[in-house]
């Protein structure tokens, strides 16, 4: 009967060890900045400059938000601002998931630790990093320029803090309640559609706002803000620093509302994610269940009967699987379709639209021969334990380069069209082609080359801030400008053969057979001239490939 009170107290919440936890998680979020910058000099001076970037940026926007102080329509700036920097805020953890560590909950629910000290502690951690130090100058900038008077700055010490944790609570209870989604392949998969489509959408957004702001020829005009900003000076945590410009304004009690109406959604986004991490805590991972569908294998199967027979076709169906399956190729297959789009429509947009710009698209298609083995990583060994003549390395090249032309020819066909009828230029699309088709070719021929003199690993964490393994910075830049370069330089003779036909008033459509035909030239001679060095250097493209 004396035990029970005993095992009362020993699990009982002790005040001084939960803080002792807080400070450990600050602690350890402290420790992964600082082990991240430790993993190389190259990460080192990247994420400097990428912080004086950042910092820059925050300062400079800022200072454009005070600068605004005083004048009509500033408060509706700020209100828009807000507005954009939430759902960043929000959207981030959808397609940048795996960049933070400390964002994934599963990594810390398997300890002894209860959901409340978790929250507290990956809350103030979340504090910690050059971002929220960049929103913080952006969101005191917006409280500047919302203010007037001495009531609205008592007001904005309240609520500058109070959106600042609205938003971390937001990125990681958005997080925790999508942590078993997006630590799966799906989740990736999602990921990298929903990050080009995201881009594509912010992109069309700017176009927008400047077209809106500069609309009526007289510079800046931020009246036009006002109607958007009427809509959401009242969605938290908006509200928090339109409580600014209502205390300006003496309307104190509707700046106690939005103050209020903001804490009150930060007190519910606590609570949504206190019950994500205890689902977490106490349900299974059913990301790794396998499943199977007997109809879509079998029709798979026939389309791979398509392929050549042999080594060729072998490799090939590997690399398109590899498209297919793996996060890191299809992130890399879709940006260059979503940037050839992207391009597409800034041309039009902009007004220099022309159906040349498709060649775009087939240097962004061909460049994903650059690091043809980097995806193998240690698994590369087997293909290295396979070449034993100089035919089976130029199968092996084949076979990649195969499955690249297989996804890239057809994108360029279907996108000529339509950016023909958007521009209006139906006339140029043949050659567009087939100058596209020769910086396809080009670009294929020059990666054989470069993914065998430099190469190099591909992280496998899935952090997309990270294109490289520590140390092998100079590779990948040796791989992405050296390819760039090198398509321009030998696709001369192309641009060449088309001003003669085009400053001649010439027929241009014989560019189409003549650019395939270069580029399908080229392609097979870098083919040839990467197979020979191929077999000598195996064990050095194993070594670089594996990261450390």
């Amino acid at each position: 009967m004396s035990a029970a009170p005993a095992d009362d107290r020993a699990t009982a919440p002790d005040p001084a060890a939960d803080r002792a936890v807080v400070r450990a998680l600050v602690a350890l979020k402290l420790r992964l900045l600082r082990n991240g910058l430790r993993r190389s000099r190259g990460l080192a001076v990247g994420y400097v400059l990428g912080l004086l970037i950042g910092l820059l940026f925050g300062l400079s926007g800022a200072l454009g938000l005070v600068v605004l102080h005083g004048r009509a329509g500033a408060a509706d700036a700020a209100a828009v601002l807000v507005t954009g920097l939430t759902v960043c805020w929000a959207a981030m953890p959808l397609f940048f998931f795996s960049s933070d560590e400390s964002a994934d909950p599963t990594r810390l629910t398997v300890l002894p630790l209860r959901e409340s000290v978790l929250l507290r502690g990956t809350l103030l951690g979340g504090l910690v990093g050059p971002g929220p130090l960049i929103n913080l100058l952006l969101l005191v900038g917006a409280a500047v320029a919302a203010g007037r008077g001495a009531a609205s700055a008592a007001v904005a010490v309240l609520a500058v803090p109070l959106v600042l944790l609205t938003l971390v609570a937001l990125i990681r209870s958005v997080g925790a309640a999508n942590a078993r989604m997006l630590s799966s392949r799906r989740g990736k998969d999602f990921a990298i559609f929903g990050g080009l489509l995201f881009a594509v959408l912010a992109q069309a957004g700017n176009l927008g706002l400047q077209s809106t702001l500069n609309g009526s020829g007289r510079g800046i005009d931020l009246s036009v803000l006002h109607p958007y900003a009427s809509v959401v000076r009242w969605i938290p945590p908006v509200a928090a620093i339109d409580a600014v410009r209502s205390a300006g304004e003496g309307a104190y009690a509707v700046a106690a509302g939005q103050l209020l109406l903001t804490a009150g959604v930060l007190v519910l986004l606590l609570r949504w994610w206190l019950r994500s991490l205890r689902e977490l805590m106490v349900s299974g991972d059913s990301s790794t269940l396998l499943e199977s569908s007997s109809t879509a294998s079998a029709r798979a199967e026939g389309l791979w009967r398509l392929l050549p027979a042999g080594r060729v076709g072998t490799v090939a169906q590997r690399h398109l699987r590899y498209a297919w399956r793996e996060p890191r190729a299809k992130a890399a297959v879709f940006t260059g379709i979503g940037m050839t789009a992207v391009f597409a429509v800034l041309s039009v947009v902009q007004g220099w639209g022309s159906v040349y710009v498709i060649a775009i698209g087939g240097m962004m298609l061909g460049l994903q021969s650059g690091n043809l083995f980097g995806m193998d990583g240690s698994g590369f060994w087997m293909v290295a334990a396979t070449l034993g003549t100089r035919r089976d390395a130029r199968d092996e090249l084949r076979g990649r380069v195969l499955a690249i032309t297989l996804y890239a020819v057809p994108v360029l066909l279907l996108f000529g069209p339509p950016v023909a009828a958007l521009t209006g230029d139906w006339a140029d699309l043949a050659p567009a082609l087939g100058l596209a088709l020769a910086v396809l070719g080009t670009a294929l021929g020059l990666g054989c080359v470069l993914s065998v003199l430099a190469p190099y690993a591909l992280p496998a964490d899935g952090n997309p801030m990270r294109n490289a393994a520590p140390g092998q910075n100079g590779a990948v830049m040796l791989n992405a400008f050296g390819s760039m370069v090198g398509v321009a330089v030998l696709c001369l003779p192309v641009g060449a053969l088309l001003g003669f036909l085009l400053l001649g008033h010439h027929p241009s459509w014989p560019l189409l057979p003549a650019g395939a035909l270069y580029g399908a030239g080229l392609a097979l001679l870098g083919i040839r001239l990467a197979a020979g060095r191929l077999l000598g250097r195996a064990p050095e493209i194993l070594a670089k490939v594996i990261e450390r």
